[in-house]
């Protein structure tokens, strides 16, 4: 299989091309403007195939799969370059930074009957994914950052988004009813807290960008249990007594953090020909666009 990964920055050289340049069954090229990252990720990685841009890589040869990790802003010209010759594209989240792009962007996929799927690898780590459908009536994420206020579209498209999606994928059924409350100061966004209601649960994420650390931390509580995950590698499961369990020594960030089953995933699915997941991509997106209409009124009050 021909994959063209393009945008070779720090995710990509940390978290997706370890996983794609050991998979014997693949060709993998490399695009980027930034000639010298170019060449160091092809001398890292043992690519040979390198291209300036991604515009060239597509008139040089034909892809099966491309894996988009560009900055955010460039994410919709990609993805829609890729879609318009029915390439099936990964692209890291958000799809863009704004719900009318995204929606776009999934109405092309479907109208090309290409795979499109956004990097959300906290539906693939396994500490994650070990808590969903288990009876949970109350779900609590932090994700907090040390003096980092932000624009409030940046902050919740670019970051505040894994909540959300988190929230989205545990939940047990529809959701019912949300409340959402913000706190901006001199234009930049603070806090944000989102509770998500359903038949038998609520889901409630926050995040604190003027925190004391930088932090992560999932609680699914119900039926006399409540397991606890932090940073997404140390599980605690209380049901009584507590019992704590962490990573092995020798599982790789990658695995821990979902990047390998989410690449191996979205491989199998391009394999396998299946049609683009719209409603999970668009519900997250719908949310952060709420979460960011929200904070921007308080901009102009």
């Amino acid at each position: 299989m021909r994959v063209l990964v393009t945008g070779l920055g720090d995710i990509a050289r940390k978290a997706y091309l370890p996983i794609l340049a050991a998979l014997p069954e693949l060709d993998v090229h490399l695009a980027t403007r930034d000639l010298k990252v170019l060449h160091d990720a092809g001398r890292a990685f043992r690519v040979s195939h390198l291209h300036a841009n991604i515009e060239q890589a597509l008139a040089t040869a034909t892809f099966d799969a491309a894996f988009v990790h560009t900055a955010t802003g460039a994410h919709p010209a990609s993805v829609q370059l890729l879609l318009e010759r029915r390439i099936p594209t990964f692209v890291d989240k958000p799809l863009a930074d704004n719900l009318a792009q995204a929606q776009h962007l999934v109405a092309l996929a479907e109208r090309q009957a290409t795979l499109l799927m956004v990097g959300f690898n906290r539906r693939y780590a396994p500490d994650y994914a070990a808590l969903r459908d288990t009876g949970a009536s109350l779900i609590l994420m932090e994700k907090h950052r040390h003096k980092q206020p932000d624009t409030p579209r940046r902050v919740v498209f670019d970051d505040f988004i894994h909540v959300i999606d988190t929230l989205l994928f545990l939940a047990p059924s529809p959701v019912q009813r949300r409340t959402i409350e913000t706190h901006v100061e001199h234009g930049l966004l603070k806090t944000v807290t989102l509770m998500l209601i359903g038949e038998g649960y609520t889901a409630i994420g926050t995040m604190h960008r003027d925190s004391g650390l930088d932090e992560e931390r999932l609680d699914v509580i119900g039926n006399s249990v409540r397991q606890s995950v932090q940073n997404i590698s140390q599980t605690t499961r209380s049901a009584g007594s507590e019992c704590r369990q962490r990573r092995g020594d020798w599982t790789s960030v990658g695995r821990q953090r979902g990047f390998e089953a989410m690449c191996a995933d979205f491989l199998l699915a391009v394999r396998e020909q299946r049609p683009t997941r719209a409603a999970d991509i668009l519900s997250t997106h719908a949310l952060c666009e709420a979460v960011t209409a929200l904070a921007d009124a308080q901009l102009r009050d």
